[in-house]
């Protein structure tokens, strides 16, 4: 690892990098809150490699990282991005993830790509909730981490301080689990009094690797430092050692034995790879010039050295399209094709590119592919079943893509030209279809409702929604027909903002956002009746139909019950279903503010009828005439839609939720304890107060807490809210 001497060979800028077997990849992830560093880094590692030249530029000019204008505008990262590098002979894909809260749905991606996880934390910010929670979910799975300790160079950084809070952050009950493998080197103090960073000191090899002329030089430590890493190196040697297999290495060294750097080493990248040991190092970026950046190489060669190859990578559990259980060899190049589409993007001039991790066979260009996309219905995505030809495979290299020859198993690959291929979905053999579970992702809860600009916008706007939520499966379309509304459901306002952008600049589709309406109902609170009489005479064949009804609130759920107590044939039978008819097509319209009619039964008790003049359509009229009567006679109660809501809070911020949940109407049901230090706040509350729940649940609580909601029922609105709706209704009317 990086106290191990070793000669490397970096990947020449502008090749296409190419693998042409599994143990020579690593795939890693780049994980950490927004501002935390991680494309600076991925940038320095990039060079480190030999990836770009000095400037941090590729060859048409931009930098490695270069993906998307709007990342430019926003100066963050809205999307995940690979950039392949290579070191000592092992090609790297480092998938580098927005740290937002808002594109979580990218850095899920990018965690289902990778085979071990990098997280990036910032000593002049520490560790935020959500990286925590990061954290927890890749010890779920048992993903092995690395932890790197970014922004040195702030007037108050503290490298010992932040691997305490480190330790105390990810090591759970075990924090010697968690320790560096090298102590900043630091230079003279300048006249603010701040020391800067210079190099590195090796703990277990006991060398200094000084970076302050722009490339790293070792050499010896003096005397004088030795026993400042000594206690440090001590730890960390127990640290290893106590998670080694070798059960007898402990008792030799308490008992004074001296266990050699390459057993320690050896053992030390054993347990990275398990994911019992969590390494701590520390980067800066190249200064301008220089040909390394600080702790690039001890980072590049902690992945390539103690990082799992992608053999070591369970394989996620495949099926036949129709659900039968296939079992796989993990990471076989000439085992069936099985390979899933990660990330989808639009190229202005190649089309949709698919981002695709290969975990199963060969896949080559120009190979007709099997394409299944199953369990993404809930998101406006059909389910589907196509073969499709493969273009050219590409890695990216900057705003390039460079022509490779195959992708086997274990590699990442850019894939042109798959036209019905949407994120999430399964690529595999034509003649052996297969399906990948899909991986979890965030629920969209905040709703954006849009409408087209103009009617050339309108002609536009379908075939740009359904391309941008086939890229964004944490994007969901509703064509919400109680509200005659397009809504597109974001994970936050910023994810709206990049929606809309993208609608914009890359499909041409002008849109409005639009006040996003609650689906809501009517019903009658009290039994009435009304009479509806529609007579026309006025020459030639006249209208007449009169009828009786009675109207009477039902139980919640109900719908609309007709009965017919019609008796000596007042209404003539065939007339009967013509009065339903009518009824039912008013109930649709409502009868006090414009809002479907729910819950009632309404019986047919008499009406009189004319033998040339009575018509289907006169008694449909007459039918929608008797309900609006009986709607006045009566009390119409609005109805609005109440959602069961699921918070799962920190229990720092437990009283917190819950008083804003009262303060939105809603009712707490219960809690419970979930873990250590996470509860559970299970209430019901109006969906009209928690349409911006998710942005305002974000700030609460500092972005630990996340929530899910599922529809319970419509009932009764309080009366001062309800008149509000009535007097809006009345106005727009």
């Amino acid at each position: 690892m990086g106290d191990k001497t070793q000669t490397h060979h970096p990947g020449a800028a502008g090749r296409a990098l190419e693998a042409d077997q599994p143990a020579s990849v690593r795939n890693v992830v780049l994980v950490g809150h927004s501002g935390s560093g991680k494309t600076t880094l991925v940038e320095a590692l990039a060079l480190t490699a030999g990836a770009v030249n000095r400037a941090g530029r590729v060859e048409d000019g931009g930098t490695v990282s270069d993906y998307d204008d709007i990342e430019h505008r926003q100066q963050r990262s809205v999307q995940l991005s690979l950039v392949p590098v290579e070191w000592n002979g092992i090609k790297i894909n480092i998938l580098d993830t927005p740290g937002y809260a808002d594109f979580v749905g990218e850095l899920r991606a990018g965690l289902r790509a990778a085979d071990a996880a990098l997280f990036v934390v910032s000593a002049s910010d520490g560790v935020d909730g959500s990286t925590r929670m990061v954290w927890e979910e890749c010890a779920a799975v048992g993903m092995p981490r690395a932890i790197v300790i970014t922004h040195l160079e702030a007037a108050r950084a503290d490298f010992e301080e932040m691997t305490r809070i480190c330790a105390e952050a990810f090591g759970g009950d075990d924090p010697d689990a968690v320790l560096p493998l090298y102590l900043p080197l630091r230079g003279p103090e300048g006249p603010d009094g701040h020391a800067p960073v210079t190099g590195l000191i090796g703990l277990l090899s006991q060398k200094l690797f000084d970076y302050s002329t722009g490339e790293r030089k070792e050499s010896e430590p003096g005397e004088d430092q030795l026993p400042d890493i000594e206690e440090a190196r001590n730890r960390l040697i127990e640290g290893i050692i106590a998670e080694s297999e070798d059960e007898t290495l402990m008792d030799r060294y308490l008992g004074g034995e001296q266990v050699d750097v390459t057993t320690l080493v050896q053992d030390l990248e054993r347990a990275v790879a398990r994911g019992s040991f969590f390494p701590v190092l520390a980067a800066a970026p190249a200064a301008e010039g220089a040909k390394q950046g600080l702790g690039t190489v001890e980072l590049l060669e902690l992945v390539t050295g103690g990082f799992p190859t992608p053999f070591e990578h369970p394989l996620p559990e495949v099926t036949t399209v129709d659900g039968k259980p296939r079992e796989l060899k993990p990471c076989d190049t000439g085992g069936p094709l099985v390979a899933e589409v990660v990330k989808t993007s639009s190229d202005p001039y190649v089309g949709r590119v698919s981002l695709v991790r290969v975990f199963s066979g060969t896949l080559r260009p120009d190979q007709t592919v099997h394409v299944s996309g199953h369990g993404l219905a809930d998101r406006g995505h059909e389910d589907h079943d196509v073969d499709e030809k493969v273009g050219a495979l590409s890695m990216p290299f900057g705003k390039q893509q460079r022509p490779v020859t195959q992708a086997v198993a274990g590699d990442l690959v850019c894939v042109a030209k798959l036209g019905r291929a949407e994120t999430g979905d399964t690529l595999s053999a034509k003649d052996d279809p297969l399906l990948m579970e899909p991986w979890r992702m965030p629920d969209p809860l905040l709703p954006l409702a849009i409408q087209a600009h103009s009617k050339a916008d309108e002609d536009k706007l379908s075939q740009g929604l359904s391309r941008l939520v086939a890229e964004d499966p944490t994007m969901r379309l509703e064509q919400n027909q109680d509200t005659h509304q397009v809504v597109l459901w974001c994970l936050g306002e910023a994810h709206a903002d990049v929606a809309l952008e993208r609608l914009r600049n890359r499909y041409g589709v002008q849109v409005d956002v639009v006040p996003h309406k609650v689906s809501l109902r009517e019903t009658f609170a009290n039994r009435a009746t009304g009479r509806g009489r529609h007579v026309k005479q006025s020459g030639g064949h006249g209208q007449y139909a009169i009828c009786e009804i009675e109207v009477e609130p039902l139980p919640g759920g109900s719908g609309i019950e007709f009965v017919d107590k019609v008796v000596g044939g007042a209404v003539p039978r065939q007339f009967i279903p013509s009065v339903e008819k009518g009824v039912r097509a008013q109930a649709a319209k409502g009868v006090a503010a414009g809002y479907p009619l729910v819950d009632v039964r309404v019986t047919l008790l008499d009406g009189k009828a004319h033998s040339v003049d009575s018509s289907d359509a006169a008694f449909q009229t007459a039918g929608a005439l008797a309900l609006r009567e009986a709607a006045a006679d009566a009390r119409i109660h609005l109805l609005e839609p109440v959602a069961e809501v699921s918070v799962l809070v920190g229990d720092d911020y437990v009283g917190a939720v819950m008083s804003d949940l009262s303060s939105r109407r809603g009712r707490v049901l219960g809690t419970e304890q979930v873990g250590s230090g996470r509860t559970v706040i299970r209430a019901e509350v109006p969906e009209f107060e928690i349409g911006r729940y998710a942005v305002d649940l974000r700030s609460l609580s500092h972005g630990t807490a996340r929530f899910d909601r599922s529809y319970a029922r419509h009932e009764p609105m309080p009366p001062q809210i309800a008149e509000r709706i009535r007097e809006q209704a009345g106005d727009n009317g």
